[in-house]
């Protein structure tokens, strides 16, 4: 312990509870402390530093789809944390139920029953498909990866999977072992799970690999949309064919809606554009409603048996906290209240429509926009062109991100409930970003 330790404490405290504070000495501050204390390769990756100006864009506060940086420049938030922000950031409905519940007891005893753990699952169980009414809560979407790999491992004792090219699952050990892009693989091999890749919507390629891997696989994992794969949705009658392969085979099948959950993709669970039951469905992302941290893994009565003689073999200490379950509950309601899902696929084919009318405009910049619901990505001519792009909407005020798959793919993945002014605004400031970036020859 240094010396200086409880000043620091008490400087950092005074920050936490007090007003924003002056920029002057606030910005050195944060940026000396991330190259000290975090990691310095963050300051290189993030346009909130090289492409902010005379200052970083440190963030201060947010509401809505609005995002404010220490300096008060004001962002319009088209990225939704990566989808935790699927009803706006401080929702007040959402922050009440929290407060309520810190109000009562911020976290369980462990040993009595906590309610609101079994009311979530209730909740849950009401609004998924087919007989999922089995529920796991975690922290995070990469846990409910970790727990679905092992719920399929114990079902078949079979300890190798099968998922998808350009898939992501998360980077602990087990989800990172299903992971598409190798970079993200190659460091921990050889102590990675088994896996085998095939192409995403390719159905021949999947019977095969299941049909002649030896051992059989336990699961087929996949997402319903690839989000960091560049918002690409599974062809019409992809989801059914898995479902069909996996049932002919004795093989699982898990689908990772972690980020396509609670409305993004128009439907209520994206698994629903195909009226399909996975074996296991991975929540994640949003279903905190963007003020906790929560993750989730639900099944059928069929494959949890293995779980009920020792519910403990496979648990956590925060996962269905009580403040993490008045979040989903209060989260939950408000998108069926609001009909959210009904508000992305409305929204979202608007930026379907305009954003792809832009593509045939600047044909030399925008090549196209695909995704479903409010789970989108604009591909560009190359890396640079959508470096660039992304980098004058930050200028002006945008707040978009690349996708693991490469910065040609920018996502547009704002809260469902952005309001429509907001989209106009984006969508004007995106055609003259297009407009610059073509007008550069870049």
């Amino acid at each position: 312990m240094t010396a200086d330790a409880k000043r620091v404490s008490e400087d950092a405290l005074a920050i936490v509870m007090g007003e924003r504070p002056n920029p002057e000495a606030f910005l050195p501050h944060i940026l000396d402390a991330f190259a000290s204390y975090v990691n310095p390769g963050i300051l290189k990756a993030r346009k909130s530093v090289t492409e902010a100006g005379d200052e970083a864009a440190v963030e201060w506060e947010g509401y809505g789809s609005l995002l404010f940086d220490v300096s008060g420049r004001r962002f319009i938030d088209c990225l939704g944390g990566y989808g935790i922000y699927s009803f706006g950031m401080r929702h007040p409905d959402i922050v009440a139920a929290v407060q309520a519940q810190l109000n009562r007891s911020p976290l369980h005893s462990q040993e009595l029953l906590d309610p609101l753990r079994a009311l979530l699952a209730e909740l849950l169980a009401a609004t998924a498909p087919g007989d999922l009414t089995r529920s796991f809560f975690c922290n995070s979407g990469t846990e409910a990866v970790e727990a679905a790999i092992k719920l399929a491992m114990w079902n078949t004792g079979r300890h190798t999977f099968v998922a998808m090219e350009n898939g992501f699952h998360g980077k602990t050990i087990g989800s990172v072992s299903l992971m598409g892009p190798q970079r993200y693989r190659e460091p921990f091999q050889p102590a990675l799970i088994e896996c085998t890749l095939v192409p995403y919507g390719d159905v021949a390629a999947l019977e095969h690999t299941v049909q002649t891997s030896s051992p059989k696989p336990a699961a087929v994992v996949l997402e319903a949309v690839q989000g960091e794969g560049g918002a690409i949705p599974a062809p019409d009658g992809y989801l059914a064919d898995v479902r069909r392969v996996c049932t002919n085979h004795g093989v699982l099948m898990i689908v990772d809606e972690v980020q396509t959950c609670l409305g993004r993709t128009g439907t209520f669970f994206a698994v629903e554009h195909d009226q399909v039951v996975p074996d296991i469905i991975c929540l994640g992302k949003s279903l905190g409603g963007g003020i906790m941290a929560m993750g989730a893994i639900m099944s059928s009565p069929k494959w949890w048996k293995v779980w009920e003689p020792n519910p403990f073999i496979h648990s956590n200490t925060f996962g269905g906290n009580p403040l993490a379950c008045a979040a989903s509950i209060a989260a939950i309601h408000v998108a069926l209240r609001d009909d959210l899902a009904g508000e992305a696929g409305r929204k979202g084919q608007r930026f379907l429509d305009e954003v792809g009318a832009m593509a045939r405009r600047y044909p030399n910049v925008l090549e196209s926009i695909t995704g479903r619901g409010l789970l989108l990505a604009m591909h560009f001519k190359s890396n640079e062109i959508g470096y660039a792009v992304s980098a004058d909407l930050f200028r002006r005020g945008v707040l978009v991100a690349g996708t693991t798959a490469n910065a040609r793919a920018v996502r547009i993945e704002p809260a469902l409930t952005i309001e429509d002014d907001l989209i106009t605004e984006v969508l004007q400031i995106l055609d003259a970003a297009l407009s610059e970036v073509a007008r550069t020859n870049i």
